[in-house]
């Protein structure tokens, strides 16, 4: 079975997340959030290192309940940085708890983060590969930052938007790619 040319297949874990996660549409609040927190740990870093981590980030970070996120003071900061089984960046752990309290402003403000995050194509999933940066993620990365999230560049949102299915960036030779219909 041909995937794309990312995946590395002695690793289960990416094989899985290929096959069954990435790629495909998430309307889910929960997992958008997840997703969002993976992607910005991610910044600098390899998608595999973060995927690795990725159970380990699920117990720090309270099954990525964003609502909890949002309440964490410093003792909790210190905690999250003393942990050496997640990337222990202070820059990126504050930014989650900002980012989690503007994800709900915007849920507030769409009724979903789902609808606000889907509204840019309006519904539509869009089907490219070989970027790593379009207008559609210099926008919605412009506005989220706009709104007081960080670690929201384009680079980062764009594989933000892969993640979670508003693009479908499967290769050519891979068994999961599909053509815009």
């Amino acid at each position: 079975m041909n995937r794309c040319n990312w995946v590395n297949l002695n690793n289960p874990l990416y094989i899985n997340y290929h096959d069954k996660e990435w790629g495909i549409p998430i309307y889910d609040d929960e997992k958008l959030f997840e997703m969002l927190l993976l992607e910005s740990f991610q910044a600098g870093l390899s998608w595999e290192c973060i995927l690795n981590k990725r159970e380990d980030f699920k117990k720090a970070f309270d099954n990525f309940d964003y609502q909890k996120i949002s309440k964490y003071e410093e003792n909790k900061v210190n905690e999250l940085i003393k942990n050496k089984n997640i990337i222990r960046n202070k820059r990126k752990i504050t930014a989650t708890i900002t980012n989690a309290k503007i994800f709900m402003n915007i849920q507030k403000e769409y009724n979903t983060f789902s609808n606000y995050i889907w509204h840019f194509t309006e519904g539509n999933v869009i089907y490219e590969y070989d970027k790593i940066t379009s207008s559609l993620s210099d926008k919605i990365s412009k506005d989220l930052y706009n709104r007081g999230m960080r670690f929201v560049g384009s680079t980062i949102i764009y594989s933000y938007l892969q993640a979670i299915g508003v693009i479908n960036s499967h290769e050519p030779n891979c068994f999961l790619q599909k053509e815009d219909t």
